[in-house]
Formats: C-alpha cells, structure tokens, sequence
C-alpha cells in the first residue's frame, strides 16, 4: 500500500571543518572505509595499471581498499576529503589517501635486488578460484575513455580520478598527490589535461568493480594443468617414470585435444569466409519474417580481419573485452558459423553484428584499436515479426542507432511521455536510422522517454530501449487481446506510465503491456483514477515484473501501488488483478481506494482498516499510514489477494 502524498526530505547541509591537527582512530578511519567503500574500490580500479589486465585490478582493487586502516590513532592527512558531502572527514581523507599511495606503489616497476612492496604481489585476499571477474560492459563511450585512460601513467590516471570522481580542484589535487608520494605533480596534471573532461562516465558500471559480473577461467587450460598436476605426481610416485612418449604415443597432455579443439564445426564457426550472408531480397519471397532473412548490411561485410577477429573474440574473449549479456542469455561461443546481420563504421566504432539462431551477438572495436573490445549478447530465440523489427546498433552522446529490419518502411521518434505531439521522423538509410535521444537514465529526473516508431506493410509499432540489444515492444489491452501501442487511445493511457519503464532496464525484456483495468471515481468528485497494470515479459520466460498503479486527473505521472515478480497476474494465464492505495483528497481526508479487474465481485480490506464493497471498487475512510490487506472473491468463485 502507498501513499501519494509524500513531501520531499530536505537535502542535507555540510560545511568544512576548520579543527586544527585532526587524528584519526581505527574505529573513524573503519566508519569511513564501510560508509565509502564502493567509491573508494572504484577509485583504486582506476588508479591500478590496466596491465594487470581486469580480473585482477578488480581483486587488487578490494584487497588494497580492505588493508587501509590505519594500525592505531594516526595524525589524519591536512588535505580536503571531498567537495560534495564529505568535507572534514579525516577518516575518509586518511583512507582515500592509503588506497591511492598503495595503488600508485602497484604501477612501479620492480627492482634487482630489492623486495617488491606488497601492493605490486598478487593478493593474498580476496581470492576467486575458477571464475574471472570484471565489471559490467558501457557503451562506446565508456570504452573509449577507458583505453586513453590506459595509456596514461599512474599519478595522472589519479589526477583524472580525483577531478572527476572526487570532484577536487587542482589545488586540492595536487595536495593529495603530493602526500600519496607523486615526485611530478605538474606532470601528472599535465598528462591528465590530454584526455577529454568526461568526468560523467566514471560512474557508470564500466568502471565499478563491486557491480561484476563473471566468467569460468580458461577451462581447457585449467583441465590440462589438472592432468599435468596428476601426470607429475604419478611420475614421482614410480620413481621418474617417464611422463610422455614420442611419437604418436600420449603426450603431456594424454589423449586430450588441443586448446579449443580443431573439430569441423569449431574451424567453421571461426571462419569468415564461411559466415552466412543473405540475399538482400530474401525476405520478399520468404515465409519467415525474422532475423534469418535479414541480409548482410554495412561498408565492412568483405573485411576479413575484422569479421575475423569478431569471431575469435565471440569464441573465446581475452581479459580485454568488455562482456555483457542479458540474463538467461549464454555467452559462449558458436555451434557453427553465425549469420552476418551487419559489418561497418558507426560513430567511433568498428560493429559486427551476428545472429546463430538463439542470440544476436554485438562486437565492437574502437577505431584505430584491436586491443580492446566490447562484445554484447541478446537472447532472441523466437523472434518474428515485430519482435525482429530492430537491433540496437550503437550508442553515443545520450543517442542510440538503430539497424531496422529490411521490410520496414518508415522510422521516427516519439516522446512516449508527450502523446499529443507528432512523431519526428527519422532517416533510414540501408536499414540505419539516423539517431535518436536515448530513454531517461534512471539516476536523472525523468522528462521524456523517447521511443522507436516503426511503420511496415503489416502496421507502426513502438519500440523501446530498456538498455540492450533488442528494444521492447510496447502494447496495449487487457491480456489476450492486446494490441500495438498506436493511436490516440493507446497513447494517452501509456503517457503517465513512460517513466515506470525504468523499472525494468537490462531484465531481457521481450514486451511490455499497459492495461487500463479499472476506472474509479474519486470520493472527494475531482474526476476518476484510473488503474493499469504493467507487465513485462521476458525473452527467458521468467522474471516478469508487474506493476499496478494509480493515475489521477490532471497528474504527469503515475503512482505505483503494487509490484511483484514472477507471477500471473496481468497475463494471458490468469488476467486478473487487485491492488489498492491510500489517498489524500483536497479537503485532507485519507481514504483507502482498491480495485480489481472486471472479474471480481467483491472487494474486502482487513487489518487497520475494515470495509468491503460488492463488485470491482473498494472506497474507505480511514487515517494517514493505516495498514490494510485486501481480499477479492472473483465471479466464478476464486479468491485472489492484493498484488505483491
């Protein structure tokens, strides 16, 4: 149950603190490191060579930020802790500056003859046996400043860190690059002004090692050096045994096959000359209407080291590859050789885009560099006709490009939150659209959610970017006859309800649909609310998330009542749904409104708050932050609870 009435908590004030000589105990400096330690982890995962490659600076990453307390009470750094809400905490100062010194000590060198620090060994803790770790893939963007960032040397990659992540002005910067031991601080900034102030990036999931996602090591490997271990004891334990014999005879490795086995379908699946490429006109005189008769688009199909080096990357990415998938989607590589859906330049990006069946594959290299790649995954299985309209081609400057399928006619943009206007149209050119502003971010305030119109000899549809490769299709209608999100109807009942979309970026959305479920009049003769239930549907199966809510005349937005995942309510299996709210009404009475779907014939509320009412709508007068469950008994007999 929720309330709409909800006044915003005022933000907090800080002012810096002028004590002289500040000294920092265990407990402070702890305090610090538990209250900031994603922030602190994220700073050291830049400052770390990338040489370590990810995995690694992820684990030194933790290992460095979980040894910076102090041994006892420590005179605490005389340099600023933050500019935005942490300014005079000596603890956070003392913390940041031990994790920025030992990450610095990691890049240096090691000397003949000296013992190396600690920070430049391997971490004792935290260890990870058999997976690789790394964080969640940005877009091109985030990939592009990660690889200037690599050519950076350590104190500069801190300068750069410092100005964007911690907010500091140089003076404050070079305070504390001064006392983490940096000899050139000029330098260091000077090297720093090289790389673009996209300061914004650093806090997207590319650089965050506390939002992973992970990957088996090199199984091959890890079954070879298993057999050589038993080779090698069973060796000792005959006295010098031979370990192999010439010849055709076993060698080190027994009867295994080589690293990624030379089998027919792996050496296909590798080849870009055994790709397949569709006819462009396939399609007009194919029964299917899905990615299978989309032809080979782009200004790179004929590029074989390109469509190479994809292949190789898809079949066993390096540490330097940035992996994403959605979920339930595998990741590994393909059974035989992949369909080329496109090859070509976008933005600052060399794109492959391949198709084996299941999955839409996406492989993106920045120009002028192969070392770094990016390589995303989408579950597809199933698709056909509106759901195979679009692939996400790329993203950049808050835009996204989208590849359209062959037999879509017209592309154009529309603000989902503004129904009256009329949708922007778009240039197609060989299936590219020109492109379009990005939905909302979640973290900023939602004013729009742009959405994708396409138009075909079949009808328009909209399509929605939820943060992966295939947009979600949008409809309307009860469950079992829903339609495509089109027309003035369709748009208006969707316009307060843009925003909710959010809620479900990156769960392998397949669709999403609104249904206007109930209309009740308010208690205080303002108009009706409406109800209408979200739901949507994943490529997997499961994972559904719902959402009731609540919509009052004249509100931008609506309000979600209840939520709940995994369950039928809203769906074709069982279109059936109660969810209820308190309201304030204009004379400042509360009031507990429920409804149900067009099935229901009585509604009951329980707990704090008793009432019940024959048919849909539930209408009782009660106080602020009353607690209530709900109970509807449906036509045909059937009690049903409260959406949650």
């Amino acid at each position: 149950m929720q309330s709409q009435d909800v006044a915003p908590s005022p933000a907090p004030s800080s002012a810096p603190s002028s004590s002289p000589g500040p000294v920092v105990d265990i407990e402070q400096a702890e305090a610090a490191l538990v209250e900031h330690y994603p922030r602190l982890v994220r700073l050291a995962y830049l400052v770390l060579p990338p040489g370590l490659g990810r995995s690694r600076r992820v684990l030194a990453a933790h290992a460095l930020t979980q040894r910076a307390l102090p041994r006892g009470r420590t005179p605490a750094p005389v340099i600023p802790a933050q500019s935005t809400g942490r300014e005079g905490d000596a603890g956070y100062a003392f913390v940041r500056l031990q994790v920025l010194r030992t990450a610095l000590e990691a890049g240096l060198p090691l000397r003949r003859g000296a013992w190396p620090k600690r920070s430049q060994l391997p971490p004792l803790l935290p260890q990870v046996w058999g997976l690789k770790l790394f964080p969640r893939s940005g877009g091109a963007d985030e990939l592009a400043l990660d690889q200037r960032l690599s050519a950076l040397s350590g104190p500069s990659r801190a300068a750069y860190a410092l100005r964007g992540l911690e907010k500091l002005p140089d003076g404050a910067v070079r305070k504390v690059l001064t006392a983490a031991g940096v000899d050139d601080v000029d330098a260091a900034l000077g090297e720093a002004d090289q790389v673009a102030a996209h300061y914004a990036l650093l806090d997207s999931p590319e650089f965050d090692p506390c939002s992973l996602q992970a990957r088996p090591t090199d199984l091959m490997r890890r079954r070879q050096h298993l057999k050589a271990a038993l080779a090698a004891a069973a060796a000792v334990a005959v006295c010098g045994a031979l370990l192999g014999l010439p010849g055709d005879g076993w060698g080190p490795d027994g009867a295994a096959a080589p690293s990624y086995a030379q089998n027919p379908a792996a050496q296909a699946a590798l080849d870009p000359g055994r790709l397949t490429k569709v006819s462009p006109t396939a399609w007009r005189s194919s029964a299917r209407t899905d990615f299978s008769v989309w032809p080979a688009r782009g200004d790179r199909t004929g590029d074989e080291a390109l469509l190479r080096r994809a292949l190789a990357v898809w079949a066993r990415p390096g540490e330097r590859v940035l992996v994403s998938a959605t979920p339930g989607t595998p990741s590994g590589g393909p059974a035989g050789p992949p369909q080329l859906l496109y090859a070509g330049d976008v933005d600052n990006a060399r794109v492959v885009i391949l198709y084996d069946g299941l999955r839409i594959a996406r492989y993106a290299e920045p120009k002028g560099d192969t070392s770094g790649a990016a390589l995303d995954f989408a579950r597809v299985d199933g698709a056909s006709g509106a759901d195979a309209s679009a692939v996400v081609l790329g993203r950049s400057d808050g835009n996204v490009r989208y590849l359209t399928a062959p037999w879509v006619k017209k592309a154009a943009e529309r603000d989902l939150l503004k129904p009256t206007p009329g949708a922007m149209d778009l240039t197609l050119t060989d299936g590219i659209t020109s492109p379009l502003a990005a939905p909302a971010q979640a973290s900023g305030t939602c004013t729009s959610w742009n959405v994708l119109q396409l138009t075909d000899d079949s009808g328009t549809r909209l399509m929605t970017d939820l943060g992966e490769l295939v947009p979600a299709r949008l409809t309307t209608g009860r469950p079992g006859s829903t339609h495509e999100a089109v027309g003035a109807q369709a748009l208006h009942a969707w316009a307060p309800f843009a925003c909710s979309l959010s809620a479900v970026r990156s769960q392998g959305v397949r669709s999403v649909n609104a249904w206007q479920f109930a209309q009740q009049p308010l208690p205080d003769v303002s108009g009706s609310a409406a109800w209408v239930c979200t739901r949507a549907e994943t490529w997997r199966g499961g994972g559904t998330r719902v959402l009731a809510q609540f919509h009052t005349p004249g509100g931008t937005y609506g309000a979600v009542a209840a939520q709940a995942e995994n369950v039928p309510a809203c769906g074709p299996r069982d279109p059936q749904v109660l969810a209820g709210v308190l309201w304030k009404s204009q004379a400042d009475s509360w009031y507990l409104l429920a409804a149900g779907s067009r099935d229901t014939a009585s509604i009951t509320a329980t707990g704090g708050t008793g009432g019940s009412s024959p048919g849909n709508l539930l209408t009782v007068r009660t106080e602020q932050g009353a607690q209530a469950g709900l109970k509807g008994t449906l036509k045909d007999g059937r009690t049903i609870t409260g959406l949650r």
